[in-house]
């Protein structure tokens, strides 16, 4: 014990020591501001008595006197912005006494046994962490006292937009928030959430200090001001004023940067040192447990939630499908020993009265931080159970990337595949369209990079050979001959092969075409056709020019489909985004700063690549779906998924991008055809 409190002394001291520095920086400017007006001082009393008389001094004593007016008007300006600048609240879901008493009860136990004050309020955030955060703003308290009321009497407070206006009113003395981390109440058991607590609350003891509190409340000052100078939509006056109160807050920041830094780490070494007292070989093992769940929290968001998400869905149990997530990856991975009897033991959401009121007010803030949605539910953007997710998420996802995939190629003009059962009705969509527009040019040559396409024996007639390489699926679905689809494919993309017989002879490059070169077209052809083929008899394989134009081909293509893709959905997206209401807006700004929603994206965008394979992969499923028997089903670790025969298919995503970034559709083909997808057949969309 004598090395812990030894530890613990040094570290606080350290912080205090810091905490002086910082205090000596503001103290520092104070006396820049007022030094002008000192030295006015001395001057006009030297003047009264008649000391410093004469024309220099008069002229000196009225030049200073103007200097220290603007500069203690400056400061006072300047001071003025730092005290009332708002800090940026921490978005949180407060937790009132009454919703959570045992909660509340374990807290103070814990400051109690570590010698410390309790945590004034308790506060949830959808993120693998717990801190302390300081309230005591003037600007915060009517939040405070609007929150602490009853935290579930309005939904905004839900969902940590709580707030007013701001009114005069006094700092309050109260001991910082307790900020945990949702995921933390349903993974983690009652006894490892109280090991992970007890550092963060023996944080309040250090915290008390008056010089480290007055410390800490300069540079949240500073801090403020500097986004108030920055905050957008400012006129020209006050962003020139307001300009100069962000430059003189960024110079005394540099000043004190270092100091502030140097004194948390100290209050985090001797909070750290104090918890040691209380479950430290239990908090060892839940260490463990907080790098756990915030691995399957980050793959819960950026595959499951985030798909819902751009769906205008959000999943409103996203604490509860972290626990489902971490079960599937403790039972793949076998990360933990002894995990059946851990899950045996009583979990920390039941300290909460209601914790499916709660854990669907933190979904909602998890949606708003990680990807902007609207502040509260609505008809564009409605709660969604974990039971309803594969139909309405998962299959309304695939079909709907599959009828935005056919409005490009619509609009592109490429014709649908012919019916089947060669009705004259108007084609559906269907993933054949798909498949031959990316891989358009294996239809015109009848060769592709497997050696399946590679024929050497098609020498009669052009139009007998392409007939025959219709098994494919390409050339045999447009319903024309193989001449004519080469021509119209000619007509519309530039290149006029018609068959592998033109293919290899490439007569009349420049266009001028004449009764004579048609007389000779049918010897040149047979000699070249004759030298291709002694060359792949003797290689086995065809020319790598060939291979080079095929590749660029298929590139050419998939780039014209993600490019109109991408457009599409950037038109969806601006024509849905919903105007912001101002309240909504200021409350925002005033609570978290000026930074955008989402505050914290996910991911970045999509490339139109991404883009193109997201939507390949749907049409792919939903032709699944309608004609093979699958169902859409829901991964916890990664996201929808494909099930056949209630087996999840993960081999899709190698044959979807072999199609589309280099037109190589054989192991597609294979994969449909080995488990009865019907390519030709129409799918439904929304």
């Amino acid at each position: 014990m004598s090395g812990t409190g030894l530890g613990e002394e040094m570290g606080a001291q350290g912080a205090r020591v810091r905490a002086l520095a910082v205090l000596r920086v503001r103290s520092r400017a104070l006396g820049v501001a007022v030094l002008p007006a000192a030295v006015a001082v001395v001057l006009l009393v030297g003047g009264a008595t008649g000391r410093l008389s004469g024309g220099g001094w008069d002229i000196a004593r009225w030049a200073v006197t103007g200097l220290a007016l603007v500069v203690l008007l400056l400061a006072g300006a300047v001071a003025a912005v730092v005290a009332r600048a708002r800090p940026a609240l921490s978005p949180t879901v407060p937790v009132s006494e009454k919703a959570a008493p045992d909660l509340y009860r374990l807290v103070r136990d814990l400051a109690e046994r570590l010698d410390v004050p309790a945590p004034s309020a308790i506060a949830l955030t959808p993120d693998c962490d717990s801190w302390l955060e300081d309230r005591t703003h003037p600007a915060h308290a009517e939040a405070l006292s609007d929150t602490h009321a009853d935290a579930y009497t309005h939904p905004r407070a839900l969902s940590g937009f709580g707030g007013g206006r701001r009114r005069a009113a006094r700092r309050i003395a109260a001991a910082p928030v307790l900020v945990i981390g949702s995921p933390f109440l349903w993974w983690m058991r009652v006894a490892e959430l109280r090991a992970v607590l007890a550092p963060v609350v023996a944080g309040t003891g250090p915290s008390a200090h008056p010089d480290i509190a007055a410390a800490r409340r300069f540079v949240r000052g500073l801090d403020a001001a500097v986004a108030v100078a920055s905050r957008p939509g400012l006129g020209p006056i006050r962003r020139v004023a307001l300009g100069f109160v962000g430059r003189v807050a960024k110079l005394l920041l540099r000043g004190c940067g270092e100091h502030a830094a140097l004194m948390e780490r100290g209050v985090a070494a001797a909070a750290s040192e104090r918890a040691q007292a209380v479950d430290y070989g239990l908090r060892i093992v839940a260490q463990e447990q907080v790098g756990l769940a915030y691995a399957g929290w980050d793959r819960l968001l950026t595959r499951v939630a985030l798909p819902a998400w751009r769906m205008g869905r959000w999943p409103s149990r996203l604490d509860a499908g972290v626990v489902s997530a971490l079960t599937e990856l403790s039972r793949r991975d076998r990360l933990a020993e002894g995990f059946a009897s851990r899950l045996g033991e009583r979990p920390a959401c039941d300290l909460l009265e209601e914790p499916g009121v709660v854990d669907e007010a933190a979904s909602l803030l998890a949606a708003r931080l990680f990807h902007g949605g609207p502040a509260e539910a609505g008809p564009d953007w409605s709660p969604v159970d974990w039971q309803q997710y594969p139909e309405e998420v998962v299959d309304r996802k695939w079909r709907t990337e599959a009828a935005r995939l056919h409005r490009v190629l619509d609009a592109m003009g490429v014709r649908r595949s012919a019916d089947p059962a060669g009705s004259a009705l108007t084609p559906g969509p269907t993933l054949e369209r798909v498949i031959e527009h990316l891989s358009r040019h294996d239809a015109r040559t009848g060769v592709t990079g497997s050696a399946r396409h590679v024929s050497g024996g098609s020498g009669g007639s052009g139009g007998s050979g392409s007939g025959n390489d219709g098994s494919s699926g390409c050339g045999g679905s447009s319903g024309t001959s193989p001449v004519g689809s080469a021509s119209e494919a000619g007509k519309t993309s530039g290149i006029g092969e018609a068959g592998e017989t033109d293919r290899t002879s490439k007569t009349n490059e420049t266009g001028k075409t004449n009764e004579t070169s048609k007389a000779n077209e049918p010897s040149r052809t047979s000699e070249t056709t004759s030298r291709t083929s002694e060359t792949t008899s003797r290689t086995g394989k065809p020319s790598r020019t060939s291979e080079t134009n095929k590749i660029d081909e298929a590139i050419e293509a998939g780039d014209a489909l993600a490019a109109g893709i991408s457009a599409e959905l950037a038109r969806e997206e601006a024509a849905a985004a919903p105007a912001v209401p101002a309240e909504v807006a200021s409350d925002a700004v005033a609570l978290w700063g000026t930074d955008p929603l989402p505050l914290f994206p996910l991911q970045p965008p999509r490339s139109g690549r991404e883009l193109l394979a997201d939507h390949v992969t749907a049409m792919v499923c939903c032709s699944a779906v309608d004609t093979a028997g699958a169902v859409p089903g829901l991964d916890w670790l990664d996201g929808p998924a494909l099930l056949i025969d209630g087996e999840r298919r993960a081999d899709l995503g190698g044959r979807v991008l072999s199609l589309v970034e280099g037109g190589d559709a054989e192991p597609l083909r294979s994969w449909l055809t080995s488990l009865g997808v019907r390519a030709e057949k129409p799918v439904r969309l929304v």
